[in-house]
Parts: C-alpha cells; structure tokens; sequence
C-alpha cells in the first residue's frame, strides 16, 4: 500500500475508533467490543508499515478489551491520543512519540497466536471468546463464496425482522421468517462442514421455535441473544470472507459461540409460558427459501441423514419501497419496527449472479463501443443514403445497450437505509433516548458503487443525529416537544441526480457557537463576514466540533469531513440546513452513474472540454452592459435579473488565447444544488455521450478535473469538475488563474 494510502487509512480508522469510544459504557460489559474488529482492520494495515512501535501498541490495544472495561477504556483513550501524534511524526519524518506512562510498556504487548479479530465482532454480548477457525479442512473456494454471499443476504434479512420482533414479539409471520433464515443457515453450515456456525445457528433456531409454539416469550433477553448471535455468524462471515481473498488464510478468530449457546440454554430451561396458543401462521412447519442447486459437485455432507440440502444460489426477498422499517427505539423497551409484509409478487421474478467484475468488464465493452459508433459517425460526416440510415440504427441499438448494461448497475439503496436501523436503535439503548426513524424513497436505484461510497457518509450523519442533535426525553419535554426524536432518511431522483437527505427534529445547529469555535481554531478571523450557508459549511472541517471538550464524537462537525469526502469522490455534493432549536437537514446530491455521462463539448483557446450535460442549465451570449466587476473580487453576469459570479475558463486553468472579450463568447450556467455561476468559453462544439476514463492516482483530488473522454474525433477531452467550479465564488481574476 503506498504511503499516504496508509496513512489515510490509519486516520480514518482512529476517527472511528474515537467513534466507537465515545459510546463505551464502562459500567456495561460488552460495550467495548465494538472496539475489536477496528482495531483488527488497524493491525493489518500498520503491520504493512516499518514503525513496528506502531505494530506493538495496535496489538496491545487489542489485549487491554480481554480485561476490565473501565481500565480498557481509560488506556484506550492514551493510545488513541499516541497513535495520532505517531501517525502525524511518521508522516513529518521525525521520531515518533514517547509511549505514555500511563500505559503498560510495549514489551508486555505479546498476542496469543491467532487471536487477531475479525472483520466485524459482536457488540451486544460480552463472554468468554474462544479460537475458531473459519475454513474447513478440504474447503472449496467457490462453494464458500457462495455459502458467505447468501449468508450475508440472510443476515441483513434476520437484523430486519428481529428488530420488528422487538416492537411485535407475536408477529407470526415476521418470527418464522427469522426462523427460516437461521435454519436455512444452519443447513448451509452443515454441509459446508463449518460445525461450530451449525451449532451455534441450530440453539439460536430452537431458541425461535420455541417461541413459535407459543412455548417461551420473545422478551428483551431473547432478543438480545439472537442479535448477538446474528453478530457472532456476521464474524464469522465476514473473516471467512477475508480469508478466502487471501488475507491471512487460515488464521483463527475469537468468538463467544459457548456463552451465546449457555445462555440459549438458559432462556429455554425457564419454566414454560402456561398455555399460550400460538397463532396459527407462526406454527405451521415452513419450507426453508432454497433453489435448485448450482451444477457442481457439492462437498459431502456432516450433517445427520435427515437434515436437508444446502442452499446453492438463493434469491434475496425483495421488499416494496414501504416495506423499509420506520423504527422506534428506548432505553427501556423493545424496539420497534413498523414494517408491511412483503407481496408474494416481490419474489416472482427470477435472478441470477454475476461476478461484479463480469459487469464491469461489459461496461467498460460498452463505453468502447460508444466511442468507436462516434467516431465512425464522425468520419461519415454528412453524407446521405444507405449508410447515415445504417449509423442511425447503430446508435439506436447503442444505445438502448447502454442503458441496459447502466440498469444492470443500478441496485436499490434500500440495503443501505436498511442497515440505518439496527444502528438507531443500538444507540439510542445506549444513550437512553427515544428515537423514530422514518425511511422514504428506498427503492430509489443508483449505481452500485455511489451506494458503497455513501454507506459511511449515512453512518457518521445518522450516529452524529443521534448523539448530538436529539435531545434527551427530559430536554425535548422542556421545550415542548415530543419525547420521541425523529430522524428522517429518505432518497428520491431529482433532476438527474439521487438526493439523499437525512433529517432530524433535534437542537439544530448553533450559528453562533460555530463562529466561535471557527475563530478559535483559526478558521475564520474574528471580523470574517459569512452568510449563514458559509458559516455552516465550517462544520466540514476535519475535526470541527462546537463541543466544549472536543473529542471525536463530541459537537456536529466530527466525521462529517469524512462525509464531505466520501460524496465529492463520486462527483456528488453534500448541502446542510440548520434551524436552531428545530433540527438539522443533511442533504447528499449523487450522479445516477460514474461511467457514461452525457456531456456538453467546449472549446477554449483551440482546447476541447466536456461539462455534463446534468450540470448545465442554459447557455447565451452576454450581451454589452450585462457585466459588472467587483472591485478586487471578480466579475458578475447578469441571468434572468440575478446577478451570477462570472468565472472565464481559460484564466481558471492558465490557458491563453482565449476571447477576451467577452459579448463575443459564451456563456455557460452552471448550477449545483442552489449555487450557480457562469462559465465563459469560446464556443459551443456539440453534445456527445461520453465515457468516463480515470485519471490516475497521480491526478487525484490535485486539478480541477473529474476525468477524461475519448471524444468522436478521436480527441482526448478533459471532463471539468463543475462542483469545483460552482463552489469557486466571488474570486479575482488573478486568484481564479491561480
């Protein structure tokens, strides 16, 4: 891994790791276990580095969660302040801090062989952790790839009715989809000889049936447990997953599998609920979700004669958009989930797997044919007869192509909302607050890899909602509000984009107390003028917090430089609106797609440039007297009666020969969310489809470009970064060039 890639990653897992901190209880056991998997994810990536201090402390770190949790805490807290300033020293060149006193020495920081976490641990359960190893003897890459893939798919369909069952403990339909999860994962378990992951599946799956005759209660402990358990197979999972792309293969894990079975066993061994009927839906014996298996040879089988097959290539149950849970969580009651069944309709269609990569191949075939059908469009210039009638039906067929290949990218972000409530509903338990979350719009579709980009981004500003905007019951009840908190997410198209906005009814943002803290840290000076938007933007900040003890969890600002970065590096912006008192909205604009974009061609000084067409809104000559100059600031057209920043490409990027005279050129509108400003260049070339090509790690983040396009000429066009260029402002010429 190159050097600031590794220290990019090693800052964002302490921001998470000050994250996760900050909601460690060390009264509660368990708490601090949330710590573990980052901490595995911050060894892997410093045992890459030659700072082997670094190596030592990360491993120590990880020994202190087996011990008292107040003491780990406290040590946690030293570290986390050490590895920054360590990871700052090592970027510098200098030597790396002193180890506090506070802490035991390096030395004593020697890890059990094959301890190292996992990639995702359980939170919700504290117990002995015990060596597992997750691949079998004999095991088969392909048949375990695609035993973790449709556990994962079971998993997320578990979290979603369990945390309906917390709310509906008698929700018969809900309780025997959970049931049926958990036994298709403990037959998929049997057969691919993962024993451990068939027991533990097998007491969680008793566990549910007793509650589906009607013989035990799904109360609190129940329902803890099964979480747990689910955590425990997501672990588990989830290394089985690491390992089998190579890291670390064949290395063992700790999972509190025993303690999660004895206290299965406990809950069972209480004395039975007297006769209480079952409603009959929940007691009929239901067939377990399964395919006619995949064409090749399975493995044999340890499990019992009569067990059933294993689950091959599942289809993942497909909820209608009101399906997505609206839930409500308390400190001191069960969580709950209001959530219409799905429609036996939802799973007729059929599907089948792909390897992402196949996809990707197919598009990438696909831009190229893009290209090539403009170029020999190009090269047929006007003429008529049969063959213009053949380009025509050539770029028809492209056409619908491409939007066929662009639909098989387009996943639903309803997995992504969906993972929003399990996080709710565990901090707002921790917090001892009450708190709804409502889903809107979450069978909008964009492409899959904006919705991977914006999986942290709607953690950091659903945990920051959470923690910070919601009030607590008693505050909220002083001010007259309900005791509940809300948190709206909802997505939606709008004009060519995904908008994604996270809404909350909380404190809001204080303009004042941001300004201060701005000035404090340097920011802005004491008599900087801002408008509410820009002093708002201060927020993004790295590290900005308007927190009187600043930590990384404390104040709105932390982690949301984190949010501003993950959305900008899919082309996408990130707006806020604040009202004090009455809540906060985060707004997320995203492309549809990252690979073909329909772009506008310009010209400038000879040069061709692409702006996408999405970004544009009208284009006309400035007419003479429609331009204004503020002194040492920059230049104004007037559009529609309002006056617009005038930005000249051709100074912007230190081109020259561009028209200076600018009633002679054009001027382009440019508009990102409610910003707009004027583009001038020297002439409209056409509209083309084009396909987006990379730039390389050497140009990242460093130009005002987003990319590059083979145009129809066989011209390579810059694709221009227009968020860029819509957030330039009121600059001066000679700053714009700059």
């Amino acid at each position: 891994m190159p050097h600031e890639e590794v220290l990019d990653a090693i800052q964002s897992l302490l921001r998470n790791i000050g994250l996760e901190l900050a909601f460690v209880d060390a009264a509660k056991d368990g708490t601090a276990q949330s710590l573990r998997p980052l901490l595995g994810e911050l060894e892997t990536v410093v045992r890459g580095t030659s700072q082997d201090d670094m190596v030592a402390a990360v491993v120590a770190a990880q020994t202190w969660l087996d011990g008292s949790i107040a003491e780990a805490v406290e040590r946690m807290t030293h570290f986390h302040t050490w590895l920054d300033e360590a990871a700052t020293a090592w970027t510098r060149g200098v030597s790396l801090p002193a180890w506090p006193t506070e802490l035991p020495p390096l030395a004593a920081a020697v890890r059990p062989s094959g301890s190292l976490p996992s990639a995702r641990s359980p939170a919700t359960f504290s117990g002995d952790a015990l060596p597992v190893t997750v691949l079998p003897e004999g095991w088969d890459a392909e048949l375990m790839q695609l035993f973790c893939t449709e556990a994962q798919e079971l998993l997320q369909e578990i979290e979603q009715g369990v945390l309906v069952l917390e709310a509906s403990p008698t929700d018969a339909d809900t309780l025997a989809t959970v049931f049926r999860a958990f036994h298709t994962l403990k037959g998929n378990a049997a057969v691919m000889k993962l024993v451990v992951l068939q027991r533990l599946t097998h007491e969680l799956e008793s566990l549910l049936d007793a509650a589906r005759r009607g013989a035990r209660p799904l109360d609190r402990d129940a329902i803890e447990i099964v979480l747990a358990g689910a955590d425990v197979v997501a672990a588990y999972v989830g290394e089985t997953s690491r390992q089998l792309d190579g890291h670390d293969t064949g290395r063992t894990i700790p999972l509190p599998i025993q303690p999660i079975i004895d206290r299965v066993h406990a809950i069972l061994a209480k004395p039975a609920m007297p006769s209480a009927p079952a409603s009959a839906p929940g007691t009929v014996p239901l067939p377990e979700k399964r395919l006619p298996p995949k064409p090749i040879a399975p493995l044999p089988s340890a499990a019992e004669p009569s067990r059933p097959p294993p689950v091959a290539s599942p289809v993942a149950p497909s909820l209608p958009a009101a399906a997505v849970p609206v839930v409500h969580a308390t400190p001191a009651q069960a969580l709950t989930v209001d959530s219409p069944r799905p429609s036996p309709a939802a799973s007729s269609s059929g599907s089948v797997r792909v390897d992402t990569s196949k996809l990707d191949g197919l598009l990438d075939l696909i831009g190229e044919l893009v290209i090539a059908q403009s170029m020999v469009a190009e090269a047929a210039g006007g003429s008529d007869g049969p063959l213009t009638r053949s380009l025509a039906q050539l770029r028809g067929i492209t056409s619908d192509l491409q939007r066929t290949a662009m639909a098989i990218r387009m996943v639903p972000i309803r997995g992504a909302f969906q993972k929003m409530g399990r996080l709710v509903r565990d901090t707002a338990v921790a917090l001892g607050k009450e708190i709804k979350l409502i889903v809107e719009g979450a069978e909008t579709e964009l492409d899959r890899t904006v919705i991977e980009e914006i999986g942290d981004p709607l953690v950091h500003m659903i945990r920051n909602a959470a923690d910070h905007a919601i009030e607590s019951p008693a505050e909220r009840g002083a001010v007259g509000k309900p005791a509940a908190g809300t948190i709206t997410l909802s997505a939606c198209h709008q004009g060519g984009f995904v908008v994604v906005r996270v809404s909350d009814d909380g404190r809001g943002l204080d303009p004042s107390r941001i300004r201060s803290k701005a000035i404090e840290r340097g920011l802005i000076t004491a008599d900087a003028v801002l408008d509410s938007r820009d002093l708002l933007e201060l927020i993004f900040a790295p590290g900005f917090s308007t927190a009187a003890q600043v930590s990384d969890l404390s104040g709105r600002g932390v982690g949301l430089d984190v949010v501003r970065r993950n959305v900008e590096r899919v082309r996408g912006k990130v707006e806020v609106d604040s009202v004090h008192g009455r809540g906060t909205t985060f707004t997320l604009s995203m492309p549809l797609t990252l690979a073909i974009i329909e772009g506008l061609v310009v010209a400038v000084a000879g040069q061709r440039f692409v702006i996408p067409a999405l970004a544009v809104r009208e284009s006309f000559r400035p007419l003479p007297g429609g331009i204004s100059s503020v002194h040492g600031r920059g230049e104004l057209v007037r559009v529609r009666g309002q006056q617009v920043p005038l930005i000249r490409l051709d100074r912007h990027l230190g081109i020259t020969g561009g028209i200076a005279d600018a009633t002679q050129a054009i001027a382009i509108v440019l508009e990102a969310g409610s910003e707009r400003r004027c583009m001038l260049v020297d002439e409209l070339v056409g509209k083309q489809e084009v396909v987006i090509k990379p730039l390389g790690e050497l140009f990242a983040g460093r130009t005002p470009f987003a990319g590059a396009a083979i145009l129809g000429d066989g011209r390579v066009g810059l694709i221009l970064d227009t968020l860029a260029l819509v957030r330039l402002g009121l600059r001066s010429p000679t700053e714009t060039a700059a």
